[in-house]
């Protein structure tokens, strides 16, 4: 046969059995390759369909494997978070967006555009601002979040995983609608503002019609480095942020803190996990007129070393019951991390600080953290912010304005798409 150029890229990646099946015959589609070729492979699929991790792709993460990107992935300096609504009427509209994505969502991961441009008279697939820079270690998250499952229309209700509900009032939470919740969450995250962006502004801009925003936000964090490795980055208190957290290499602990296990939910969320974020608005005016000490005692850490109060290192244990000569505890007993010790759960961070301007009515800025968490359950985080309650010291310096819970699901495997294992129960 005679091939395009397309097709002559096609023929070198790999097709999997099952992709092969989906295309001829086995798929609603029933295209039979004879004598169209990889041509009509492309005209009924178009060139994404067959996109898998580029290896050889610089500063790349990879798509599939058992559990999604940007959870265990190493921290990148950016993030663009979004939280959406859903405009579609059916099962099969919301798994076809799904399937949709995914190509799109490999292809950016990989670092490039999304398709090929011919016609220069109708938009361009890609919207073209990440041309030029490479994957910058771009991982995207996707999520679903409790008031998908309650669209009567989409039939999921019975699919609804117990632990997904909308999180409790907490005490000083003034939250605002416009930062909370949410029918799906895209987190992208990268070592290049610019990337995140793209990915995030490309998904939506695809899924036209399908989706609409309900609030986003951008934020940053920067990596000290020591010996050439990356030490813990700073929130805009100036502490480091992060030095509890598992690590990711041991497999016992994500299990136990992170992926959900068999039995532990509904089984279509076996390999994932459950993110909690939270927009903290910080009061930077208020902190920064107030002294160090009182600061490292509302950590309960020194502040350059990130150390226990008492202690040298950062990493050394926290010991919340050690006292002093007098008695009295040497991490005072309201701040931050004592009450976090004392809820006797663990979470992975993985937050961000913000910068968005200024609050009119107020003169002040609108910055602070993108809190984001990742759980087997929910209810972790639930305990550790119901220990802080209201004797964290914490709650002088910081309002939460912004929150969302969201089931991220498993992994994707080669072939597959985002989100199959929910819509393979159905």
């Amino acid at each position: 046969m005679t091939k395009t150029n397309d097709d002559e890229k096609l023929l070198d990646k790999k097709i999997t059995r099952r992709q092969m099946l989906k295309v001829t015959g086995a798929g609603a589609a029933g295209i039979a390759i004879g004598a169209s070729g990889m041509g009509g492979i492309l005209k009924a699929f178009g060139k994404d369909f067959l996109e898998d991790d580029d290896t050889s792709a610089t500063n790349k993460v990879n798509f599939y494997g058992k559990h999604q990107s940007g959870i265990a992935t190493a921290v990148q300096t950016n993030i663009y978070f979004a939280s959406l609504n859903v405009l579609v009427k059916s099962k099969k509209e919301l798994q076809e967006l799904f399937q949709m994505w995914t190509p799109l969502a490999v292809q950016m991961m990989n670092g490039n555009v999304i398709g090929v441009y011919k016609n220069t008279l109708i938009p361009a697939k890609d919207t073209g601002e990440a041309k030029g820079l490479d994957a910058r270690n771009l991982s995207i998250t996707f999520g679903v979040g409790p008031s998908l499952f309650e669209k009567k229309e989409l039939g999921l209700s019975s699919l609804k995983p117990k632990e997904l509900k909308d999180l409790p009032h907490f005490p000083k939470d003034q939250l605002e609608e416009v930062y909370t919740g949410g029918d799906i969450c895209i987190q992208a995250c990268a070592d290049d503002p610019q990337v995140a962006f793209h990915a995030v502004r490309n998904l939506i801009r695809a899924a036209s019609g399908k989706v609409t925003m309900k609030w986003s936000q951008a934020g940053f964090n920067s990596f000290p480095m020591k010996n050439g490795k990356k030490q813990t980055p700073r929130n805009l208190f100036a502490f480091k942020d992060g030095t509890e957290n598992p690590t990711t290499s041991d497999e016992k602990d994500m299990n136990k803190v992170v992926w959900v296990q068999s039995g532990d939910s509904k089984p279509w969320m076996t390999g994932g996990t459950y993110l909690v974020v939270r927009r903290i608005q910080m009061h930077l005016e208020t902190w920064d007129r107030t002294a160090l000490s009182e600061q490292e005692n509302t950590f309960g850490r020194h502040r350059d070393s990130g150390a226990p109060l008492g202690k040298k290192s950062e990493f050394d244990d926290m010991e919340i019951e050690r006292k002093d000569a007098n008695g009295n505890y040497i991490v005072p007993e309201d701040s931050h991390v004592f009450l976090a010790k004392k809820a006797k759960a663990r979470v992975m961070r993985r937050s961000y600080s913000y910068s968005s301007g200024v609050i009119d009515s107020t003169g002040t800025y609108d910055a602070g953290l993108v809190f984001i968490s990742f759980q087997k359950n929910p209810e972790q985080f639930i305990k550790i912010q119901n220990s802080f309650g209201r004797l964290d010291k914490m709650n002088e310096y910081i309002t939460h304005r912004g929150s969302g819970v969201f089931a991220c699901f498993p992994g994707i495997k080669k072939g597959s798409y985002i989100g199959e294992a929910l819509f393979n129960t159905l």
